[in-house]
């Protein structure tokens, strides 16, 4: 009976324990770490959901995944190839976008890119979205909703959740201008 109320008892605590809190502020260092269940002003969803929202092909589809820069000291004529990024269909790709703290230029870009995503209506609906436990894109999805986006969706599990569920994906290049 002791062990059936100690675990009736931990178990709660440790569903609380796991449970991460959403900062006040932008996530600047370690990306790759359990995120948040919320995201004030937004709406978070599950795999079931952002299927759902692709399908009716209403809502714009923005990956975030930062691109990782072509090492500085190659020896000369080694071939560089960027790896490809295997997206939700239809996504825009703005890499780099997600970091805590960005360079003005940085912020340009991410302006443009939703303009070109939203069709610069800031009613319309966005989802942002990266690969699980990565706060790029809850970083992202912030940002634009400070922008003055009022239709903001944050899908923490990305293209982790989307591809473990079989739905398709394809190759996407970064949106220009980066």
């Amino acid at each position: 009976m002791r062990c059936v109320l100690a675990v009736a008892v931990l178990l709660p605590l440790a569903a609380f324990a796991d449970a991460v809190p959403e900062p006040d502020d932008y996530r600047i260092d370690q990306y790759r770490a359990p995120v948040p269940g919320t995201l004030a002003g937004g709406i978070v969803v599950e795999t079931e959901e952002a299927h759902a929202l692709w399908q009716a092909g209403e809502t714009a589809f923005v990956d975030v995944l930062p691109r990782a820069p072509k090492p500085e000291n190659l020896p000369e004529g080694t071939i560089w190839r960027d790896k490809p990024r295997h997206s939700i269909p239809g996504a825009i790709w703005l890499p780099n976008v997600g970091y805590g703290k960005l360079a003005d230029v940085t912020h340009d870009y991410f302006r443009e890119g939703l303009e070109k995503a939203t069709e610069g209506d800031p009613d319309h609906p966005v989802l942002f979205f990266c690969l699980a436990d990565c706060w790029m894109s809850w970083n992202a999805a912030r940002r634009a909703l400070e922008y003055g986006h009022t239709r903001v969706y944050w899908y923490p599990d990305g293209t982790d959740g989307w591809t473990f569920e079989d739905h398709p994906t394809e190759v996407v290049a970064p949106e220009p201008g980066y």
